[in-house]
């Protein structure tokens, strides 16, 4: 039986901000957000779509690509572009208000980075790979794969000049996972966390038992005595954006010395600096005081819950011992999918687009908020802070909720910190989705 095209009531507005095809996508995503498309439902080819509104088949095929490379859709070869039988993550998982089901918001959070559509093939063939790779017959090594190692080391190197073996890089579960073997086998005692800070380092510091103490975000640390470790986010500070100068970098090392404590740099999206070139990690100017952790969540996906960890020589066989009793490395399949994508040139690609995708946004961002708030440090990466007072902010963020939208309060960052505002992310949307959302906020604020 041949299933027959369904008929999308779209219009498209050549007069609105952002490109057709952007546009054309984020029409398509509504309707599948209320229900109008269905699971199974065939879509138009995208040049059927494309004579029935007026453009250039690649409009079509751009929002096409990109809600298949979300995961709304999926193409069944021969037969033409179906709603994905899986469904959509956000279409899947509504939230429940009294006796209606209402669709989850479209997060503009500050992790979920931008994946260009055009380098899936990169992304499909690593996967092919780990399906046709031997896996090991046992436990493989807690380390992680030698091979990724190995290129986790170069990559360090080249772009962050951290100098390492790879014996000395640890595969993690992503930062959190890093943290928390690093954590394990130190003294006990206190660690100091930046406030506003990062909010899953905050749990995993408290989860371990230990007692958390507030380092200023926009302050210099001259202080750690009584601490066992420092973490910070000195490449772009989460979430303000600020860069640790250089003679705050010193101090800060000065200050772990005098206690004996370990700082824990968390450089979680510096190849995303587009007004700058990257700084140097902080793990470069000592290697025996600083533990450097690195993610693959920024450059590749969160979902894939891969990081590294570089810990202070004097500490490596300590973590590694720990690992091998406890079975707790990285996934196999997944080291090795990402070896694939380094080793490819995957990684590489997914950067370089998603950076200019950013450098673009990020002024749309600032020339609609700039009227209302001050931008909290340099607008880099993929989100952007901006501190006004509560009331505003909690408007805003009203506004943007109500128009299908979610938007984080700087306060939620707090713990003793006063400051206020919102913390606006671009990297996992749209540009249809970015223009509303901004409009949304700006008729908050207005």
């Amino acid at each position: 039986m041949v299933t027959l095209p369904v008929t999308l009531p779209i219009t498209l507005d050549r007069s609105l901000p952002g490109s057709l095809g952007g546009q054309l996508s984020g029409r398509v995503r509504d309707l599948l957000v209320d229900g109008t498309l269905a699971r199974g439902d065939r879509l138009p080819s995208s040049r059927a779509l494309a004579g029935e509104l007026g453009v250039s088949r690649s409009v079509t095929e751009q929002a096409y690509e990109q809600l298949l490379a979300e995961g709304w859709l999926e193409a069944r070869r021969g037969s033409g572009t179906y709603v994905a039988a899986t469904g959509a993550a956000r279409a899947a998982v509504p939230t429940r208000v009294g006796a209606r089901a209402t669709p989850a918001l479209v997060r503009l959070d500050a992790g979920t980075p931008w994946i260009d559509p055009r380098h899936g093939a990169g992304w499909r063939r690593a996967w092919r790979e780990v399906s046709t790779a031997r896996p090991p017959r046992g436990y493989d090594d807690p380390r992680g794969l030698p091979e990724l190692r190995a290129l986790l080391a170069d990559r360090l190197a080249r772009t962050r000049g951290l100098a390492v073996d790879p014996d000395e890089v640890v595969v993690t579960n992503g930062t959190t996972d890093g943290l928390r073997h690093l954590l394990t086998v130190l003294p006990p005692g206190p660690v100091a966390l930046e406030d506003p800070g990062y909010r899953a380092a905050v749990e995993t510091v408290r989860g371990l038992g230990r007692p958390v103490r507030d380092l200023p975000a926009l302050a210099p640390v001259t202080d750690l005595r009584g601490a066992v470790a420092a973490y910070v986010t000195p490449a772009h500070q989460h979430p303000l954006g600020r860069v640790l100068p250089g003679p705050e970098r010193v101090a800060l090392l000065a200050a772990a010395g005098a206690a004996e404590a370990v700082v824990v740099e968390d450089d979680y999206d510096s190849e995303f600096r587009y007004d700058v070139a990257p700084v140097p990690a902080l793990a470069s100017l000592d290697r025996g005081r600083v533990a450097y952790l690195g993610t693959a969540a920024k450059s590749v996906a969160p979902s894939l819950r891969l990081g590294w960890l570089v810990p202070p020589p004097a500490l490596l066989d300590r973590i590694n011992d720990r690992r091998v009793v406890t079975h707790e490395g990285a996934a196999w399949p997944v080291q090795r999918a990402f070896l694939a994508l380094l080793r490819d040139g995957y990684v590489d690609q997914v950067v370089r687009s998603a950076r200019r995708v950013y450098a673009e946004r990020a002024p749309r961002v600032a020339a609609a908020l700039a009227p209302y708030a001050e931008p909290a440090g340099p607008v880099a990466g993929m989100y952007s802070t901006w501190l006004l007072p509560e009331p505003d902010a909690l408007r805003a963020q009203e506004a943007a909720r109500r128009a299908g939208f979610g938007v984080a309060l700087l306060s939620g960052y707090c713990r003793s910190s006063g400051l206020t505002g919102l913390v606006v992310g671009f990297g996992g949307v749209s540009d249809e989705e970015l223009d509303r959302a901004l409009a949304a906020l700006v008729s908050g604020l207005g």
